[in-house]
């Protein structure tokens, strides 16, 4: 298994990469997000990669951070995804704004991607519900220090969904411990 490149870019022909590793080009499938952080033609570049293997193509695609790479794992593995339906996906959104929708359950953010309709966004949804959500990155300026993840756990063990979890955290001050934070997002909730 290829698991890293790294090496010189030769080509950016998007959503395709060329990259020179010792003589050796690789031909990279890359998802939107990964070519636009990408450096210059010529230029050094680091990726991770995962490798398909189908029967008739060994197929490699490349990842800028390991987020990017676990999410696309994950998506190629629901049924009727595969490796261009997870790039267009990852193309279409970050790695945290897919799990805040995921999170919230909004298939309506998913289906403005194209190639996703109704039923996949769903099933998206159905089949992400607690590998992605609330650990990376639910909502925009929710806290992901170790006690926003312990407010959240809290919070869910309380018997509160993923989805009024990520609303309470939004009303918790930045910087707050767990004991306050459980209250502040406890208040939040009985006034909801």
């Amino acid at each position: 298994m290829i698991g890293r490149l790294s090496g010189i870019l030769l080509e950016k022909n998007p959503p395709q990469l060329l990259v020179d590793c010792n003589g050796v080009a690789y031909d990279v499938g890359v998802s939107m997000s990964t070519f636009y952080n990408l450096p210059g033609v010529g230029e050094k570049v680091v990726l991770l990669t995962h490798l398909a293997v189908r029967e008739d193509a060994h197929l490699l695609y490349g990842f800028g951070t390991a987020d990017e790479r676990n999410v696309f794992r994950q998506l190629i593995k629901i049924t009727g995804v595969g490796a261009r339906i997870a790039l267009a996906i990852l193309s279409g959104m970050s790695v945290s704004e897919l799990a805040q929708a995921v999170t919230l359950q909004e298939s309506g953010r998913l289906t403005k991607i194209p190639g996703i309709g109704k039923k996949t966004a769903e099933r998206l949804l159905l089949e992400l519900k607690g590998k992605l959500g609330a650990d990376l990155g639910a909502a925009p300026g929710t806290s992901h220090s170790d006690a926003g993840n312990d407010i959240m756990n809290a919070l869910v063990a309380l018997g509160y969904s993923d989805k009024e979890a990520v609303l309470a955290m939004k009303q918790v001050p930045a910087g707050a411990g767990v004991s306050d934070g459980i209250k502040h997002a406890l208040k939040f909730l009985s006034k909801s």
